[in-house]
């Protein structure tokens, strides 16, 4: 419906600030990621927005870039997360740390986020597992991560820096950290 506004920022009340669209004030809810990166007040000013229309009324929200509005809408498809619940996600954590949160299963980041209890972390957990990550690519958890987690776990087994280095050189690069080591130590019982 809408998807798009551009025009003069009036007013900045978080969470809430006004945007003048040629003689149109419009009211829009913004997480507070997009609240911190807006222009001042005054200055020309575009959002991305999601409209809701609800018995209560319509609602208005906007996003500074589409990962947030993409996050945004993964997060109100859920059963029993609103909008204002999808705000404050958004704004406790930023959409890359949301989305390796939900690819490691880190409920414990989610529950530091104001309104969000564990059964509900365990929730969004469930529900946006291989949706958010996915589609964000940069969101992915890094190959790195497992790799670096392989080459310390070689170490802690006993092996030196040279003959775990080598045996990464081997391993091809996208593996799962338990399945590296797995490999890494087969690679290393050869004679």
């Amino acid at each position: 419906m809408i998807g798009r506004l551009s025009g003069t920022l009036l007013e900045k009340t978080p969470p809430q600030v006004l945007l003048d669209v040629r003689g149109v004030g419009y009211e829009v809810d913004v997480p507070m990621s997009t609240f911190f990166n807006l222009p001042a007040v005054g200055e020309a000013c575009t959002l991305l927005t999601h409209f809701v229309v609800r018995e209560d009324g319509q609602f208005l929200y906007g996003f500074g870039t589409e990962a947030e509005r993409f996050a945004f809408r993964q997060l109100v498809k859920i059963s029993g997360v609103g909008a204002r619940t999808a705000l404050a996600v958004l704004s406790g954590l930023s959409v890359d740390d949301l989305a390796q949160a939900i690819a490691r299963q880190e409920a414990g980041r989610l529950t530091k986020v104001p309104g969000i209890g564990k059964k509900t972390a365990e929730r969004l957990l469930l529900e946006l597992k291989g949706k958010l990550a996915d589609a964000l690519p940069a969101a992915r958890l890094p190959a790195e991560d497992s790799r670096h987690d392989i080459l310390n776990a070689l170490l802690a087994l006993g092996y030196n820096d040279r003959e775990a280095a080598a045996v990464m050189k081997q391993l091809p690069s996208e593996l799962s950290t338990s399945d590296g080591i797995r490999q890494a130590l087969k690679l290393l019982a050869k004679p």
